[in-house]
């Protein structure tokens, strides 16, 4: 019987080459991606109000059209994180490939 709960040490582990690692980056980093991206949309609609005299809300402080900003910004995050991160993934298993 094989103990599968722990692995030799002396053998390398393989990862996987198929696409499923690459959906994994993808999903994790794209809710990373829209969240963070929001933040900082956020805190950018917060100076564009303060350069343009437009006045925060009274009682929460929120800026003008901060929901505008937070949506375009998370959109943006939510595409480019993923997508930067699943192609330097790439670039990377071709190159571990290739030296091999």
């Amino acid at each position: 019987m094989r103990d599968t709960d722990n692995p030799d040490p002396l053998v390398p582990e393989q990862t996987s080459t198929g696409v499923w690692p690459y959906v994994g980056v993808g999903c994790m980093t794209a809710v990373i991606g829209f969240f963070g991206t929001a933040m900082i949309s956020v805190l950018v609609a917060k100076l564009v109000g303060v350069a343009t005299g437009c006045t925060a809300d009274a009682e929460t402080g929120a800026p003008c059209n901060w929901l505008t900003w937070a949506v375009r910004g998370g959109i943006l995050g939510m595409v480019c994180l993923p997508s930067f991160l699943i192609w330097r993934m790439r670039q990377s298993r071709t190159a571990h490939t290739n030296s091999e």
